[in-house]
């Protein structure tokens, strides 16, 4: 089962993670920036358990401004709106950005994230993926446990319905020594995820992570990504994070591409195809989260496309990549534009085409990261970066 409404009946309250394991992440930071290992470590989530969110302190605290709260179970769906009828909802405890609903140019509105509900093997909670999520891990020297933030608490809200709307977050270390703070921004055809980080340590800090944003798509056979002609890259395999969807089968070369089983098979064969390769899906996904080595990084290489169509399953890393690109979607006749700040990495996942037009995994990745190389913030100092998606469609 799987949907791109937040508000499924069947989202429960918890969350069933399933983070990689950190075991390895210490020896993954070097005593010289040339060692880095070209990995992405984040600390392991085991289970988290999130305190109740009082939604109705939230309506009587925050309400207004152009945003309202709705509680679900035990967690809080909070959404903005413009005058323009763009929209944008996020939930807490867990900072997740499930929705972008952007006016367009028919007085419309498009969702332009792509983000799934699935029920748990229990049939009682649910797993909710996509979005826009913050896979973050800090590390500092001394042999201190790395922490990644896993909670969230709403600071301020802040802005009007007119103009631009403001919902800040924060989530602390359990010594106070890292404050994040997760600062969402709608305007009328912008929406923007900013993070600040403030080390309070005395010891340098490291970062690792960055905005992951899933956007949604006909297929990844319609996408073109406009604008990356000259752009440096490492392939790597897709990051494991509990809310970043990937594809099971994921880099099986003897998968057949979706069109070309449909050139070649009726379209009952089709259907039995399809569905013979989804029963192996979890089977074929337990086997990869069991492996557990590390990639070695593909080779180095440039993007020679600046009109690059997404049709194949890929997943790079762009060390040099412009600021701010352009995808157009072919198969909805829309195009988005995605910058960033702060970070100098462009992380690019296409599931490829071999999935069924508007199924779960419609969807691109795009990545503002420190994955390749952390970011070190000095004793003291204060970071900020992040990604906006901007609609030209209006």
């Amino acid at each position: 089962m799987a949907s791109s409404s937040i508000f499924s009946p069947k989202v429960k309250s918890n969350y069933i993670f399933s983070s990689p394991s950190t075991k390895s992440l210490v020896s993954l930071l070097p005593s010289r920036p040339i060692q880095y290992k070209r990995d992405f470590p984040i600390a392991k989530v085991a289970s988290v358990t999130y305190q109740p969110i009082n939604d109705e302190y939230l309506k009587e605290e925050f309400s207004g401004h152009g945003v309202t709260f709705e509680g679900i179970g035990e967690s809080c769906v909070a959404k903005m709106e413009t005058e323009n009828g763009s929209t944008a909802s996020l939930m807490l405890p867990s900072g997740l950005i499930t929705s972008y609903k952007a006016h367009m140019w028919h007085e419309g509105t498009v969702e332009l994230l792509h983000t799934s509900v699935t029920e748990a093997d229990d049939e009682e909670d649910a797993i909710i993926q996509g979005g826009i999520s913050l896979p973050l891990t800090f590390a500092s020297d001394g042999g201190q446990e790395p922490w990644s933030p896993t909670a969230w608490s709403l600071h301020n809200v802040r802005g009007s319905p007119t103009n631009t709307i403001t919902i800040e977050m924060i989530s602390n270390d359990s010594e106070g020594k890292i404050r994040l703070k997760h600062i969402v921004t709608l305007e009328r055809d912008m929406l923007s995820s900013e993070l600040v980080v403030s080390n309070s340590k005395s010891s340098p800090l490291q970062m690792f992570g960055g905005v992951m944003s899933h956007l949604t798509v006909s297929s990844p056979d319609a996408i073109y990504a406009l604008g990356l002609e000259g752009s440096t890259f490492f392939d790597k395999k897709p990051i494991d994070t509990e809310f970043v969807i990937t594809p099971p089968r994921y880099g099986d070369q003897s998968q057949p591409g979706y069109g070309q089983v449909y050139g070649k098979m009726t379209l009952q064969a089709l259907v039995e195809t399809l569905g013979a390769l989804n029963q192996i899906d979890a089977d074929v996904a337990q086997s990869r989260s069991s492996n557990s080595e590390i990639e070695e990084d593909g080779e180095e290489g440039e993007e020679d496309d600046s009109y690059k169509q997404l049709t194949d399953e890929m997943c790079r890393i762009y060390t040099c990549a412009p600021r701010v690109f352009t995808f157009l979607d072919r198969g909805k006749r829309n195009s988005v534009t995605v910058g960033r700040a702060g970070f100098e990495e462009l992380y690019l996942m296409s599931p490829g085409s071999v999935h069924e037009f508007y199924s779960k995994y419609a969807y691109i990745l795009v990545g503002q990261t420190a994955m390749l190389k952390p970011i070190t913030i000095a004793p003291g100092d204060e970071w900020n970066g992040g990604l906006y998606i901007h609609n030209p469609n209006l």
